[in-house]
């Protein structure tokens, strides 16, 4: 079993940026982050997995340009900076795990089994 925790979500303006930080209490392969907007289903926002010793993201089309998923694989920690807001990146935004390895890491809600608890970003026009 692997306890994820994330931190770093708050409320900011159109434009403004935050980082997301994710601590896993053990190495897992693979990590990401999706998010759930009130109404809406979760969604993968990037993930990244460690292939040969590189690590390769993924974005969503919807993010791609503006977040970037990078991870601290000594801290086994995953962050996701997320810059130039905007009020449609309002939600929770969660942490996952999983324990396999791929060159294009999946963005499925599925392919994950270790979650956090989530830690909310909203953005306000």
């Amino acid at each position: 079993q692997v306890r994820l925790v994330e931190s770093g979500g708050g409320s900011v303006q159109r434009g403004e940026d935050l980082r997301l930080s994710c601590v896993a209490s053990g190495h897992v392969p693979s990590m990401a982050w999706f998010r759930q907007a009130k109404g809406k289903e979760r969604e993968g926002v990037a993930a990244v997995s460690l292939w040969l010793n590189t690590n390769y993201p993924a974005y969503s089309d919807s993010v791609t340009g503006r977040f970037t998923v990078y991870r601290d694989n000594a801290k086994n920690t995953l962050y996701l900076q997320m810059n130039s807001l905007q009020p449609e990146d309002t939600a929770m935004y969660y942490c996952a795990a999983a324990s396999w390895s791929a060159l294009r890491p999946s963005l499925a809600v599925s392919a994950y089994h270790f979650w956090g608890q989530g830690t909310q970003v909203t953005v306000s026009s």
